[in-house]
């Protein structure tokens, strides 16, 4: 048994379970309609018993009557299993697909770690959509599950061998599509697995797409894809021929066991064992099997699939945690933190031992010699990551000890490829607040509670102001999606006025200035001096512009605190610092 086995199972067992009222219902109206199904054949004998053969006409309308009624009754039976079916099909998947997305953002994160988004994103799609197919399988099954029994009642009491051919045959039946599934499912997890890499790198492609084109990649970018599709679609067709291999074999082997029947019905008929009618009966039971027994294969296809996809979501659901979730939010943090940062004996990817002490409302700038260090630095800070070493403390509180919504509410880290959302620019600039933007003339009482003139401010000191200035309808022009709409200037400067709009008490921003001119630049450093005055704020960059209005700078080298001071005697004193800040 595979390890994610089980978790699969459990996967599928909580969408069948979180359903189970419609799977019930859809159960029972399935099982009507295939036991009217299974009766039509013995009414239609008992019509040609009495009518043919006994020429008794009242007799044949009257069963003709009857057969009249069960058709009405086993076609509402199906019309409201099937809708039973799919509400409960469409539900499960959507239930999963919350699960998944609700994972996938969870503060703690650790889900999205070695998977592509593209191809979490077809998890939630092709996987949750199999999984929930699932349920509408297990009503088939058991409705045709049903017709068969009616139907090997039935001919035993028309013919005890009759009916324990059936009874014997079917289970063995059974059992070989089951081992025929086998290789279905294993094809069909691989198949899934290429797919969502393909659409990962896709969705990877198309967002790196003005850079391969900057850098001329586009050939090395086609030929990765290629690749990987190829892959993909060798899965698939390997997928599809066990399917279709899967689907001959069992229709080859239900022919030959109806052909079977209809055989041996027909030599009790010639020996005067069965009459004409129950011979129409069993002739008619045996193709009305075809149905069941095809349905069966369907199934099984249906199951191997779902059982695939299910332990692929099981992976993403069961993923570890980059951190832990911490205690319960105690209080709105913002409201009384007073900012101080302190990093003591930080050890995290390639930092090593880092002490820092930064005071509230100091303006402090941080120089990396190796990018990665910063990216470890500020996985830390907006604890994304917990350090396998030392502590961060907010205000003499290790981060651990407060919750996540409490960490990430009073320290803002904002990325230098931040993302921005579909509405209008001023939608984007306002985001991070959750709260539309008060008339220009309330003042800002609380945090979190914008006000036009606010806005205004941080828009200018990001340089946004002239975006909207450049923009045909200013601060109500539409946005695209991730912001492919603007430059990539213009998406640099309104992520930039995002963050500081949202007024947090710490504020870390990385490298926030790398996509603009050097006139841009220097407003911007001077803005965000001016917005943030009285605020904590860490700029870790290595931008002369920006280091040149902190409080202090602090250099970063080989993963270690290597020197800390004013940014002009940095430069004139240390190589390294000037190597980094000006080369």
């Amino acid at each position: 048994m595979r390890r994610a086995d089980l978790p699969g199972r459990r996967v599928l067992w909580g969408a069948v379970g979180g359903q189970r009222r419609d799977v019930v219902l859809g159960a029972v109206l399935g099982m009507g309609h295939q036991t009217g199904e299974a009766l039509v054949p013995v009414l239609i004998g008992l019509a040609v018993e009495r009518g043919v053969v006994a020429g008794d006409a009242g007799g044949l309308l009257l069963w003709l009557g009857v057969l009249a009624v069960v058709y009405v009754g086993l076609s509402s039976s199906f019309r409201f299993g099937a809708r039973a079916g799919e509400r409960a099909s469409v539900t499960a998947a959507h239930r999963l697909r919350t699960q998944l997305v609700g994972r996938v953002l969870a503060p703690e994160g650790g889900a999205e770690e070695g998977r592509l988004p593209g191809e979490l994103a077809n998890t939630a799609t092709e996987d949750a959509k199999r999984v929930g197919a699932v349920t509408m399988a297990l009503i088939v099954g058991i409705g045709a599950t049903t017709g068969l029994v009616v139907g090997a009642v039935v001919l035993l009491r028309i013919s005890l061998p009759l009916g324990l051919l059936v009874l014997l045959g079917t289970p063995l039946l059974l059992w070989l599509v089951h081992l025929l599934s086998k290789p279905l499912e294993r094809r069909s997890e691989t198949e899934q697995e290429r797919a969502a890499r393909a659409s990962g790198v896709a969705a990877d492609l198309v967002a790196g797409l003005r850079v391969l084109k900057g850098i001329g990649a586009e050939p090395a970018a086609v030929a990765r894809y290629r690749r990987t599709s190829q892959e993909s679609l060798t899965a698939t067709l390997r997928a599809a021929r066990a399917e279709a291999w899967q689907n001959g074999v069992v229709t080859i082997l239900t022919g030959a066991f109806l052909a079977l029947v209809a055989l041996v019905g027909g030599r009790l008929t010639a020996r005067g064992d069965i009459s004409l009618g129950e011979l129409v009966s069993s002739v008619a039971l045996a193709l009305f099997l075809i149905g069941p027994l095809s349905e069966f294969s369907w199934v099984n296809a249906e199951l191997a699939q779902g059982r695939a996809s299910a332990t692929r979501i099981a992976e993403v659901l069961d993923a570890g945690r980059a951190v832990s979730p911490g205690p319960p939010q105690r209080g709105a943090v913002p409201g009384r933190t007073a900012g101080r940062l302190r990093l003591s004996g930080l050890s995290y990817g390639s930092l090593r031992e880092v002490d820092m002490d930064i005071a509230p409302g100091e303006t402090v700038g941080v120089v990396t010699t190796d990018p990665a260090d910063a990216s470890a630095l500020l996985r830390c800070l907006g604890r994304h990551a917990d350090p396998a070493g030392g502590v961060v403390e907010l205000d003499g509180t290790a981060l651990p000890a407060l919750s996540l919504a409490e960490v990430r509410s009073a320290i803002l880290v904002a990325e230098h490829d931040a993302d921005l959302f579909e509405g209008t620019l001023l939608d984007n600039v306002t985001a991070a607040l959750g709260t539309p933007t008060a008339p220009p003339d309330t003042p800002t009482a609380t945090h979190g509670t914008p006000t036009a003139a606010s806005v205004t401010a941080v828009m200018a000191a990001s340089g946004t102001d002239e975006v909207v200035r450049a923009l045909p309808d200013g601060t109500g022009t539409a946005v695209t999606a991730r912001g492919r709409s603007l430059s990539g200037g213009q998406r640099q400067r309104v992520a930039l006025a995002r963050a500081l709009a949202a007024d947090a008490p710490v504020l870390v921003l990385h490298e926030p200035t790398t996509a603009v001119d050097a006139v841009t630049e220097a407003g911007i450093a001077a803005g965000i001096s001016d917005v943030r005055r009285g605020r904590t704020t860490v700029l870790v960059t290595n931008s002369p512009a920006l280091l040149a209005v902190t409080d202090r700078v602090v250099l970063i080298e080989d993963g270690r605190v290597t020197a800390a001071g004013a940014h002009d005697r940095l430069v004139h004193d240390r190589a390294a610092y000037r190597t980094a800040v000006l080369a």
